[in-house]
């Protein structure tokens, strides 16, 4: 742990420069881009929530922050997962990224605790939006910005499969889904129909409920070593293998993007060492081939016909 916490001492740029790995650095670059979006939507807001009086325009841009806020543990987490393995942690440290994406899940619940406590204030009356044409403006012109950035996010998480942009753009799109609430609670004031605001926002909480629920099963399914890779289609790459005669005892676990591999084969019980050797080699790199995101593979040499 003390080797641990030098490596990251020594290397505090690392949060902010492009250190790490090519996968580390653009996640990074991504999540640097999103916070600025995220602390300009809440600006936007927060001003003219200030400007014209409206708490739940003032209420929906703190949540933006809140969004901000899940960006800077996404750094944090990546900048604690870039850590080289070492004694204490010899598969290394990738799994804070999956701490981080933990912990997006959980402001996720809290933005539900959140949404459910604004609707009983305004059931209660205690926030009563003044509706103003900018008021509308300004909720849409945001809700466009979100959506952009949730999409790219999104994507980007995917191609990269980062647990962390995942998470952190279904936090955006709870987001969007925030600012609908306030729009649509806008919108029945203006109408004469105060009370479907705090009906739509109930509606929302539950579907970020949901959302939450998937990010954390995602996190789960890291932190408890879920098979990540179908055995089936490994054996099958494994067997074009010139010199294996079986393939058996595949095992993987890890994240999407960083996964481990072992798994024991069969071959001909006269082979050399070097030969047995060279074998494991082109196993491990018809692996890798074949599926994206395999970090280590091992590979155990059998006799054939061992017990």
């Amino acid at each position: 742990m003390r080797r641990l916490a030098q490596y990251w001492s020594s290397h505090p740029g690392d949060l902010f420069s492009g250190g790490g790995d090519a996968h580390t650095r653009e996640v990074r670059f991504v999540l640097w881009n999103v916070l600025a979006l995220n602390l300009l939507v809440a600006f936007a807001k927060l001003l003219y929530g200030v400007m014209t009086g409206s708490l739940g325009m003032q209420a929906d841009g703190f949540h933006s922050l809140f969004d901000g806020v899940s960006n800077v543990v996404g750094l944090l987490g990546l900048w604690l997962a870039s850590a080289p393995p070492d004694e204490d942690h010899p598969y290394g440290h990738k799994k804070y990224e999956t701490l981080a994406a933990a912990a997006i899940g959980a402001m996720l619940v809290a933005t539900c605790v959140y949404l459910l406590w604004n609707s009983y204030t305004h059931w209660r009356g205690a926030v009563q939006p003044q509706v103003t044409a900018v008021s509308f403006g300004v909720m849409l012109v945001t809700i466009a910005i979100n959506y952009s950035v949730m999409t790219w996010e999104r994507r980007k998480g995917r191609e990269l499969r980062s647990e962390i942009l995942v998470a952190d753009s279904r936090h955006t799109g709870s987001d969007i889904l925030t600012s609908f609430s306030v729009l649509a609670g806008l919108a029945a004031v203006r109408l004469g129909y105060p009370i479907m605001d705090p009906i739509v926002a109930v509606g929302i909480a539950g579907i970020i409920a949901k959302t939450a629920a998937a990010v954390l099963w995602e996190s789960s399914q890291s932190l408890t070593d879920v098979a990540r890779l179908d055995p089936e289609q490994v054996h099958k790459v494994v067997l074009q293998n010139k010199g294996i005669l079986d393939c058996h005892g595949i095992r993987t676990r890890g994240l999407p993007n960083h996964i481990f591999v072992d798994l024991s084969v069969d071959v001909n019980g006269g082979m050399s060492v070097a030969d047995a050797h060279a074998l494991s080699h082109r196993v491990e790199h018809s692996i890798k081939r074949s599926f994206d995101g395999v970090a280590e593979v091992i590979v155990h040499i059998e006799p054939e016909g061992h017990a």
